[in-house]
């Protein structure tokens, strides 16, 4: 595994998860990832991805949510456990991020090249 791989798999162990409003994709747009995790998810098409950015959603987003929740990118982890990217609908976790591991994500963005999924 990479070094990248290795710190993705770290902070994925440290960002706490709770459960989303059923049927809600209010943070289901287009967002950065590195290349890394995009080496994780399903290659789409040009004319999938342009679709779906024309609506302002994630390309992997499908009928039933997120058809690659297992692997979402780090920012999608982030919705709803920061004050930063706070959930519409204020769903959180019982316990919101580490703020030290929150600044360590935000400069792993920062020094690692991002691609618009």
């Amino acid at each position: 595994m990479t070094a990248v791989g290795q710190k993705i798999r770290f902070y994925r162990t440290r960002i706490p998860s709770f459960e989303c409003v059923p049927g809600c994709h209010d943070c289901c747009g287009p967002v950065l990832a590195t290349s890394e995790e995009m080496s994780r998810l399903p290659r789409k098409s040009r004319e999938q991805q342009d679709a779906a950015l024309a609506e302002l959603n994630c390309v992997h987003l499908g009928g039933q949510g997120c058809q690659v929740y297992s692997e979402r990118p780090l920012v999608c982890r982030l919705f709803g456990t920061t004050p930063r990217l706070a959930c519409p609908h204020g769903k959180r976790p019982e316990v919101m991020i580490d703020e030290e591991i929150e600044q360590q994500i935000y400069r792993f963005f920062e020094t690692n090249r991002q691609v618009l999924i």
